[in-house]
């Protein structure tokens, strides 16, 4: 099945169960907040870890960050609309201070700009971030992202401008939600259903539920494994769902709706899913492989695929239209 809610929104389209009210504004939607990160290196290159950057406000108490070993600093939870100014300093180096910056709800600011001069000399320092580092800081602000709360909701940008993710980084969050307690929650329920259902032909008792509790959980984890990590390594594509939020309600429905045929590639241009369907039906054939005799063949990959398919699309329409307002940003987090 499809990543992060996606797994719940297939129990929800198997339940038929209607339920999610879409809120009726239960929740304002919140500003996401902004974000400041760099990496500080000398005019030769050279990294320089330890520089501190400070990030001011008349209306707030300064907020402030040390570059890592890798020279590399991030700024989190910087309130949209307000004028900042950063400063930064480092042994040996004089002060430098920025123009005020004005960031937007959700922008994560990289500054490239900054020439520290070296006390005496005409040397500076540069501060600047590579693709890598902005998607690692990028992935660790999605990682936070649960609907009401509790509900992972890693799988979906609100940056337009997202930085493409390395392999390692599609295998880490792949793993992240495989592993969620809500995975295992959702699994759980998915799992009753299908033993009230009599699918599929396991015996009945505890024996038979921790059989579907197994072949639910397997379904997932090879969709998510295979469409959500292998396939977007190998083909270089992003699983993520990029929420649109702009232009006509149209517009948006229909780029809610080509979720589960166009994707992201890490180059940046829309291309056909093939990560995705990849996923769908590698998932189905693999379950040839534990589903009892009278329900494999064909029509189990087909239905593994249309499930997958149908959930995909929901899950679209729902990060397009809905699930934005029911995602509060991680509070504290640094």
């Amino acid at each position: 099945m499809a990543r992060s809610v996606r797994s719940l929104v297939s129990s929800v389209v198997l339940a038929a169960i209607p339920t999610v009210g879409f809120g009726q504004q239960l929740l304002a939607p919140m500003a996401q907040p902004a974000h400041i990160a760099g990496t500080v290196t000398d005019t030769n290159g050279d990294l320089i870890p330890g520089a501190t950057v400070h990030v001011n406000a008349a209306s707030q108490n300064s907020r402030s960050a040390v570059a890592n070993d890798s020279a590399f600093f991030q700024i989190d939870n910087l309130t949209p609309g307000t004028k900042y100014q950063v400063t930064v300093s480092a042994e040996g180096f004089a002060d430098w201070k920025s123009s005020e910056v004005l960031l937007q709800p959700g922008q994560f600011d990289v500054l490239n700009d900054i020439q520290l001069k070296m006390v005496g000399e005409g040397a500076s320092v540069v501060v600047s971030a590579s693709q890598e580092d902005i998607a690692v800081a990028q992935v660790k602000m999605e990682e936070h992202q649960r609907v009401l709360g509790f509900i992972p909701n890693f799988y979906v940008s609100y940056d337009k401008d997202a930085a493409p993710l390395s392999a390692k980084l599609k295998f880490e969050l792949a793993l992240k939600v495989s592993v969620d307690p809500v995975t295992f929650a959702g699994t759980t329920f998915l799992a009753a259903m299908n033993q009230a259902a009599h699918y599929p032909d396991y015996v009945e008792g505890m024996k038979g539920y921790g059989q579907r509790f197994g072949a639910v959980y397997t379904n997932d984890l090879t969709d998510i494994m295979i469409g959500g990590a292998i396939l977007p390594s190998i083909l270089h594509q992003d699983p993520r769902f990029f929420y649109q939020g702009t232009g006509t309600r149209k517009s948006r429905l229909l780029h809610a709706l080509s979720n589960p045929l166009i994707c992201r590639g890490d180059n940046g241009r829309w291309e056909p899913n093939y990560s995705s369907l990849g996923g769908y039906l590698a998932s189905g054939a693999i379950a040839n492989a534990y589903y009892p005799p009278a329900n494999r063949g064909p029509g189990l990959v087909g239905r593994t695929f249309g499930i997958d398919f149908s959930a995909n699309i929901a899950n679209g329409v729902l990060q397009e239209f809905v699930l934005r307002k029911l995602t509060p940003s991680e509070k504290g987090a640094n």
